[in-house]
């Protein structure tokens, strides 16, 4: 077993201490804490001390393993929402990788509460670049919301589809 999977399983099942400690090493890590991307999400509504670990080593990440696909989308319409917003964020790093994505981070926009997570989901799609038309429709009705960045943000993602 990998000390990042040694890590990601702490940072699961571990004390806060522990948890916090795994998240600094994974912090520390860079991009080779990939393997531990849901954990880290996950940890991303954790406890103050782990959570700000965490979200170091989410801002260093890159993207996730493919695998991770599923459980991320899982955690898109997450009630907390930090854990909503990095696991869009991780989908959208994966670019087109991230094509199956497509729907949990279409209903992601139209249905998050978070204002941020929805308005990373319209940069996450653009970055996927699936032109479909349940795409097209909701990006399109996220153009013309009221909150500018959101709408900024969706009329970027609907130039990069065409």
């Amino acid at each position: 077993m990998s000390d990042v999977t040694v890590l990601a399983q702490q940072l699961r099942e571990g004390q806060v201490a522990q948890r916090q400690r795994a998240a600094e090493q994974l912090a520390q890590s860079g991009e080779d804490a990939s393997v531990a991307a849901v954990e880290l999400v996950q940890a991303a509504g954790d406890e103050e001390q782990v959570r700000e670990w965490a979200v170091a080593a989410l801002e260093q990440l890159g993207p996730p393993p493919t695998a991770a696909i599923r459980q991320l989308c899982g955690l898109t319409a997450h009630e907390n929402e930090l854990v909503g917003y990095w696991a869009v964020t991780l989908l959208g790093r994966l670019g087109p990788a991230a094509v199956t994505a497509v729907s949990a981070l279409t209903d992601t926009l139209q249905h998050s509460p978070h204002q941020a997570v929805r308005q990373r989901a319209a940069w996450a799609l653009g970055q996927v670049g699936d032109g479909s038309a349940p795409v097209i429709a909701a990006l399109t009705r996220a153009a013309g919301a009221e909150d500018p960045r959101l709408a900024r943000l969706a009329t970027q993602a609907l130039a990069q589809l065409q």
